[in-house]
């Protein structure tokens, strides 16, 4: 799962569900685009570098503290996002509708 979270309204702006490839990235990473990000914080995983220009990328030990929080609740409430339970998810349809339900229901 990726996402997307702003510093100023404290709130997710996209998530995108899949493997942390470029495609998937690239989703989330359009919004920010779109939305004229000034700043954008990112783990450092080396397929950043080639989708987020200089100018705006930056990788700070402390930066994704509060993302890394908001999964970690996710991962406690929804149990279709913890592998060893016997609720996990393999479909992604219906871990996409079960996040839609959550975030925005």
């Amino acid at each position: 799962m990726v996402s997307a979270y702003c510093k100023e309204t404290q709130s997710i702006v996209r998530i995108n569900v899949g493997k942390r490839s470029n495609k998937t990235l690239n989703r989330v990473l359009i919004s920010l685009k779109l939305s004229e990000a000034k700043k954008i914080y990112t783990d450092k995983l080396k397929n950043y570098k080639f989708l987020i220009t200089k100018k705006v990328h930056r990788t700070k030990q402390y930066a994704t503290n509060h993302i890394e929080r908001i999964h970690l609740n996710y991962r406690t409430h929804l149990k279709r996002l913890n592998r060893r339970s016997i609720c996990f998810s393999r479909s992604v349809v219906m871990l996409l509708a079960v996040l839609k339900i959550y975030l925005w229901g």
